[in-house]
Parts: C-alpha cells; structure tokens; sequence
C-alpha cells in the first residue's frame, strides 16, 4: 500500500494542461429521442463520460491530435467517430445511435458451460463470458468458434471470473461460473462491462480470462415492455420470454420482472429433453443522487436430458446425433441421465456515487440442489447399449480369434435395440430385490458471500480500486434412490467387494432414501485486492495485488465398511494462503495506435474436486497438495483508424503444479478395479497469437478477419498415484496411505485437449439503411486432440500382470506407435445470420434469424482416450483389428441448425 501511495502522491503533484471539450447530442436514430447513459470514450483512452437525460455530453481531450470518439450504448450499435482536434473546442451536434438487432445474437450463442460435455470431462468454452465484448476477436471467438468447442488462447473458464452486482458468482467445485443458474434471463443480464485478459477491472483481481460483471439493477435497464419467442433446433426447441422494467420513478424506486420458458421433447442430439424456466425480480430505491439500494432475486430451473461421446465404431454405426443414454417407455422418450440445477440467488446490494468515489457492498445467499441422474445394476447385466461385450469389435478383437459370425449378429442386435430396454430392466426387477436402481446424485450447497468494492478518484490521474470478498459454503452431497424401477427395496451393498456401504444405517433402501454414500464439505474463502490506475496524454499503467485464503474440511456421514479408519466424521481442515500480483502498461503512439503490455504471477488454491481422492468414501486429502502458479504475459497492438480497427495479440502462460484427480475402470499390470488416479507437479503451456481485424468497405457493408494460432502442450512429465476402490490391487504394492505410486507419465509436449489450437474466420456484413441487415461468416478450425490416458504413459503400463516383467514387444518403437496422439479432423464452417426491425407507432419490433454449420459438416469437437486397457499387451491386442473395443470416444458437433428470434418492444 506505501507503494500505491507514493505513485498517487505523484500523479497528484504533476499539474494537468488545459483540456480540449468535445460536446454534443445523441438520439435514438429512428424514435428522434435523446439517448441516457450513453457512453463516450476516446479509444485507448481511461477518459469517459455519459449522457444526461437530455442526452447531451461534454468529454475533455488532454491534447490536440487525431483520435477516434467512441460512442456505444447497450443495445445500440457502437458509433465510432474519426476526430482531428486543434486547441479550440469541437461541438458535435446531434449524433444518431441505430438500434442493435444483432444484440439477438447472444440468444443464439451456443455454449458448453450448458452441456455434458462441461458436466462430465472438464471441457468448457468461455462463450458466455465473452457475450458483452465488442472486440472483433472475441466476438468470432463466442458466436462462430464456439459450436466447435474453441477456448481462448486455451484457457478453461475458470479462468475467467464472473459477478452479479460485483458478487462473485465462480463455483468452488471447478472454478467456473455456472450460467444456468441465471439462464433465460438475457433481458436483465445485457447490462455487462467486460474487461478482457489481464486488463484492470473495477471489480475484481479477477482471472486470466477475464472477467464480467452483470448489472442487474432496475435504473440500468430500458423501461418498457419485452416480449419475445424463439424456436430453434439446438438444445431447445421453443422459449418465450416477457419483462416489464419500470424505470426510475419520481420517488427514486425503480423494478424489474422478468421470467422465460425453454423446452423440447429433445434437442439436436437424440433423447436429450430439455425443460427450464426462470425467474427475475429486482427493487432498487434511490435515498438520493449518492445513495442507492437494490434487492434481487433469481430463480433458474433447468432439467436436461444428457448425452455421451461415443467411439468410432458406434458412430459408423448410428451417426453422429445418436444418444445411449436413453430409450422408450410407454411411447415417450425416458433418459436415463438428466440433470437438474434449482440454486436460487438473493442478493441486497447497496451503492454509494460521488464524483471521487463509488463504493459498493452487498450479501448474496444461494440455496439449492444440483442432481445427476444414473441408472445402477447390480448383479445384473450392462443396460448400456454401447457397452463393449454387445458391439461387433468384442468378437472382432477376442484372443482366442476374431469369430465374424459373433460380430455381425451383435451389429444386428445393436442395429435393432439401439437404446436403452426400459421394459427388460422392469422384467429384471420382478423380484424384491432390485437388479436395476435409478438414482440421483446430489449436492444440496448453501453458500453466503459478502463482500464490498471501493473505486476512489485520487486525482484527475489516478484512481485506486479495492476489494474484499468472503465466502462459506456448505455442501451436502449424497446419492437418493429416484426410482426402484418395479423392485420392493435395493441392498445398500457394494457389489464388487460385498461390503456396507452404511454401516450404521439399514440395509435396504427404498425409493427416496439416501444409500451408496453421503458426506458435507465445508469451504470458507477470504479475498481481497487492491489496485492503482495512472492516466497520463501518451501512456497509462496499472499495478495490482491480491491476496486469499481458502479453507476445505469435509466430514463423513456415513461409515463405509471399505474405511473404516477414516469415512466418517471430521477430516483434516486443509488451508491456502495465496498472493497475485499483475501489472500493465500501455503507450500511445498515436490517439489511433497503441500498444499494451501485462504481466502477472500468481498462486491460487486448487478447486474442491481436485483436494479430495475419494470424498464418496473417506476423508483422504490429495498428499502434498499444494497451489497451482500461474505465470502470463501478452503483448498487444491496437489499430483504430476510421475505416480499420483491430488487434494483434501474442500471449505466453504456464501453470505448474497442477493437481488434478480422475475416476475410471482400470485393468492393468498392477490390479483391476475402479481407481482415483492422482496427478500432481502437473505444468501446462499456452502461447500463442491472436488477429483480429474489421475494415469498413462502405457504409452499409463491412469485412472482419480473425486468426488464432496457440500450442497447448503438457510441460512435465507429472507423478501419478492411484487409488483402488477394492482389493483389486496386489497387498505389497499399496502404500500406507491406501495409494499405489506409478511414478511419472512421460507426458511432456503431448498436446492439451483444449479445442482447437487454430481458428481462421473471414466474415461478411450488409446493414441496409430500411434496417435489415445480413451478414455471413467461414470459419476453418484445427489442430484439435483428443484427452490422453495418462496412466498408459507410465511405467506400469509396460508391465505383464502375469509375470510381473516387461512385454517383450514392448520396445520403444512399438510403446511410441500406440500411444501416438492423432489430431482430430481439420474442418470448415459456414454460418449465416439476418435480421429486420421496425419502428411501429412507437413499439419497436424485430425478427433475428441464423444457420449454423450450412453445410452440415460433420466434425469432432472433442473426446479423450479410454484408460481401460492399462497394459502394453491388452491395448496392442485391442487394436490389432484397427477397430478396437475401447476405442477414443469422441463428442461430435452440431450439424446444420436454425434458430429463429421474434422480439416486441413497447
């Protein structure tokens, strides 16, 4: 702080040269009625300022020179205005914004953090966090990119950070934003300011992604009426939404409603319902012009039929839209795994606005329940169709010999009950006992934060910025029999070691009960950052610091047989105590070039599903867990002349000692059984470049290119452990703490499954003075792989379980051809989008329309090696047939989709 200190003294005793004003009117360009809020910059300058009611402005320029005025407002397009000022002021005159009708365009988005993909592989995209960016990169990087999986500049969208009136909104599980827990509200959620990469925020340290803040106050938001409705062929098939904001009323209170209903009897992909509604309220009151409060309250369900990668042999057999997750019952599709999020959020915040300082504080509680469906079997056979031993490749692949007549019988098998046989796991369960159990597994969170945030103006120079936030969450997480499925009652018994899973508990479970495992975590955070901001006329700088300590503990409900030393009750509390540091420096070299420089080294803590091994069954932490370091830079050039603008960016960022746990059916030279596989002194590298260029042919028509080019690769060869469920593994091998320790996985420059690593797009736009507008844009997409096992990349994975010793074909040359990392299919995209609006009698109206992928391209979006075959021997005799039976399983994208928008505004 003595730091920031002496650096604002600075700023403070520099004196400022006179300022030239630029002033000037803004109306709605086809109503004629001035504009509030309106938002005037400089680009590349910290200098803005907003409108009046009348919609008049007036913003100082430090000097004369060239630059480009910047005028935007949410829902309205962005005007840009080449200015050339001499030491006299500029009076602009009545300035004209036309309505955005791409704003549609947000609706349209595809994205991954609200699919399985995100739910059950660690994939995700940052589409949603890039929604509110105008920056031609990250706007080709969300709306075209995103159908096939692209993360910028590889990152995960933990990454990134997200708030609701500056309140966090991460989850500690993973690290990411859970955007269905506000999905369908896009009427109240435009409203975001959106600072990207390393850039200073007003809010938040905030990640290396980036990070959005979502004004939900009813004074931000246009007063009127919105009615909409959508049809689309994606993950729902019809949404209707309605919202009524008031404004600010002479008394000083303002509110906001808003609800929306999305549905399908199934999505694009087969089987995959889709049912959610939402809910919006907001009051905010305005004690005077520095004094407000609001009360918001958001209630989001969502329930979704889920889907699974499949292997190439089961594509070839049922394409790419194909779903084994669910099957008929009774004539109506029945899913065996949905998902269904209800967490609803209350949050009061209370602002204070001055001209030299803002400050805001605010609590948030969110309650609620996060359940995944499954169907269990127990003594019975596999009900999945695509399990190995019923496809073509188990008989293809035997060791005794390939038997053809075998395999062609299991392809007409498959080939004629494809999906799940709802009507044989009922015959199964004539008995009392069940054979086959539908249950949900839950976790029932509870979470406070608190937190405040303080934006103080040292000097026309200088401003500091600070924040602490805290936060508690209580976890209850615990597996609920949904559905007997005909049978009287289920044996709480572990099938493969005959063991109690609740020893304290009764032995049968019926419909409703808890059964399998439960446990409660506890995690407690408290964060802080503070922040200094120079502005000078050629350059501008930040330096900033945060500081975090993050708290996990869980206690064991039940007493699991398999551990009893250490299942129930309290575990050991595991704590972090991390420091960030990050700075940026950006020089003018004109008011229409600049260039920007940021750097950051930082530790975080590890997210809650990489502390614990096995948190199902015991209290076992991770040993020698430890923070994850994150080391970035980038570089940037901005381009603003009247007709081009752009960015060239090159990035650099490593993460070391990573930590990461996976859970997976194993059968290798060290025991069969399912296992935790631990990963730690895992390094990562990302660097890359970023381009993205718009030129402006004409008035009505405009070209934008993009390009992006990354190499993601493991950095280390990291040490990996395992845990066995069971007595699967030889007694002499298991270490005191439970864990059998493989050594290290020869990893390192094996390429991260992180999407695409390159992306090229060129994109059309033709806006026509009657407001219609069309625009298209190709896309090409590359250098994507798979996910690698990681425990076939140990040493263990040479090793004969009958003998002990080394496969003799287990040569370097023969290890290196079979654990050769192929990329997936390069592939094109096309997708088209348009849109008409129209000014009636005061009520605006506007019809949005787009087609993805016009040419129905077929195109891997991800998928990952299966680690079941965890022996030289199995996986080469496996894949001796070149169709193996545990294959890579891949997620395949979206073919040609439509979605279609109708909005009525009054």
């Amino acid at each position: 702080m003595r730091f920031f200190f002496l650096l604002a003294l600075a700023a403070n005793i520099i004196s400022a040269q006179e300022s030239i004003v630029v002033s000037g009117y803004i109306l709605d360009k086809q109503a004629k009625e001035p504009l509030e809020n309106v938002m005037v910059y400089i680009e590349g300058n910290q200098v803005e300022v907003q409108t009046q009611t009348d919609g008049f402005f007036q913003i100082p320029i430090p000097k004369e020179g060239e630059y480009i005025l910047n005028i935007s407002l949410t829902d309205y397009l962005t005007k840009r205005i080449p200015i050339s000022l001499e030491n006299r002021p500029l009076d602009l005159g009545t300035v004209y914004l036309e309505k955005d009708i791409a704003r549609e365009k947000t609706d349209n988005l595809i994205t991954l953090t609200d699919s399985d993909l995100s739910d059950d592989d660690g994939a995700s995209i940052t589409s949603g966090l890039l929604q509110a960016t105008r920056d031609v990169f990250l706007n080709r990087a969300a709306f075209d990119f995103g159908q096939a999986f692209f993360r910028v500049r590889g990152y995960d969208s933990q990454n990134g950070r997200v708030l609701i009136n500056g309140i966090p909104m991460n989850k500690f599980f993973d690290g990411r934003p859970q955007w269905n827990n506000w999905g369908g509200l896009n009427d109240v959620i435009r409203n975001q300011q959106f600072t990207n990469g390393l850039e200073a925020s007003d809010y938040t340290f905030g990640g290396i992604l980036g990070n959005t803040n979502i004004d939900a106050r009813p004074s931000g938001l246009r007063p009127g009426t919105r009615l909409s409705s959508s049809i689309s062929n994606r993950t729902y098939a019809g949404r209707v939404m309605a919202t009524y904001s008031s404004g600010v009323k002479q008394n000083g209170l303002s509110y906001t409603v808003s609800g929306s209903r999305r549905w399908a009897e199934q999505g694009y992909i087969e089987g995959t319902l889709y049912d959610a509604f939402s809910f919006f309220g907001a009051v905010e009151y305005q004690f005077d012009k520095k004094n407000s409060a609001s009360f918001t309250s958001i209630m989001a369900s969502n329930r979704r039929g889920r889907s699974s990668a499949i292997t190439e042999e089961v594509f070839n057999l049922a394409g790419k839209q194909y779903n084994p997750y669910w099957g008929e019952q009774n004539g109506e599709i029945r899913n065996s795994r949905e998902r269904k999020i209800v967490e609803p959020i209350f949050m009061l915040n209370h602002f204070y606005t001055s001209d030299k300082l803002n400050l805001n504080t605010g609590i948030s509680y969110q309650f609620g329940k996060n359940a995944r469906s499954r169907l269990g079997y127990y003594n019975a056979p596999n009900p999945d169709p695509t399990y190995y031993r019923y496809l073509p490749s188990f008989y293809i692949n035997s060791p005794i010999g390939a038997n053809f007549i075998s395999a062609n019988l299991a392809r007409e098998g498959f080939l004629e009950n494809p999906q799940i046989q709802w009507n044989d796991i009922y015959t199964a369960n004539t008995d009392e006992k069940a054979a086959y159990v539908l249950y949900d597994d839950i976790a029932e969170d509870t979470q406070l934060t608190l937190n405040t945030i303080g934006n103080l103006e040292i000097s026309d120079r200088a401003q500091v910025d600070i924040g602490i936030t805290y936060k508690n969450l209580d976890s209850d997480n615990y597996a609920k029999i949904a559905d007997l499925l005909g049978a009287g009652f289920h044996q709480d018994i572990d099938p493969f070691s005959n063991t109690l899973n609740d020893v304290n508990g009764t032995l049968e479970k019926r419909e409703g009960d808890i059964f399998n495992y439960r446990y409660a975590i506890n995690v407690s955070s408290l964060d802080g950052f503070a922040q200094l901001r120079l502005n000078y006329d050629s350059w501008n700088g930040y330096v900033a610091a945060n500081y975090s300590n993050t708290n996990y503990q869980r206690k064991g409900v039940f007493l699991n047989e398999r551990f009893l030393e250490n299942s129930i009750g309290l575990g050991k509390r595991v704590s972090f105590t991390d420091f960030g540091f990050k700075g940026g420096f950006t020089y003018k070299i004109t008011g229409r070039h600049w260039v920007t420089l940021n750097a950051a080294h930082l530790k975080r803590a590890p997210v809650l599903q990489n502390i614990f091994i096995n948190p199902r069954e015991n209290n076992e932490v991770v040993p020698n867990v430890q923070s994850e370091t994150v080391t970035t830079a980038d570089l940037n050039y901005f381009i603003r002349l009247p007709k081009l603008t752009g960015r060239i960016t090159g990035f650099y960022t490593r993460f070391q000692n990573t930590t990461d746990v996976n859970f997976f059916f194993v059968d290798a030279g060290v025991g069969s059984d399912f296992v935790q596989e631990v990963l730690t002194d895992l390094d990562k590298l990302h660097l890359g470049g970023e381009i993205g260029l718009e030129y402006q042919l004409s008035s009505s028509v405009k070209i934008s290119a993009v390009a992006a080019i990354g190499k993601y690769v493991y950095a280390s060869n990291p040490s990996v452990s395992i845990n066995f469920d069971t007595a699967g593994a030889e007694e002499d091998l298991i270490n005191p703490d439970g864990a059998i320790d493989l050594g290290m996985a020869a990893i390192k420059d094996y390429k991260l499954a992180q999407g695409p690593q390159q992306a090229y797009a060129f994109g059309i736009e033709y806006r026509d003075p009657k407001y219609w507008w069309i625009g298209a844009t190709t896309n090409y997409l590359a250098n994507n792989y798979a996910n690698i096992s990681t425990i076939t990349r140990t040493q263990s994975f040479l090793l004969d379980p009958e003998t002990g010793e080394a496969f003799p074909g287990a040569t370097p040359e023969n290890v290196a051809k079979l654990l050769d990392q192929k990329p997936l299919d390069n592939f094109y995209l096309l997708n088209l989008v348009g849109g008409k609006s129209w000014l009636k009698n005061g009520k605006y109206i506007s019809l949005f329309a787009s087609i993805n992928n016009a040419f129905d391209a077929v195109f891997r979006t991800g998928g990952y090696e299966q680690s079941r075959n965890g022996n030289f021997g199995q996986l080469q005799q496996d894949n001796l047939s070149g169709t193996p039976s545990f294959a890579p399983k891949y997620w395949y994208g979206y073919g040609r989709t439509y979605f279609l928008n109708l909005a009525f505004s009054f």
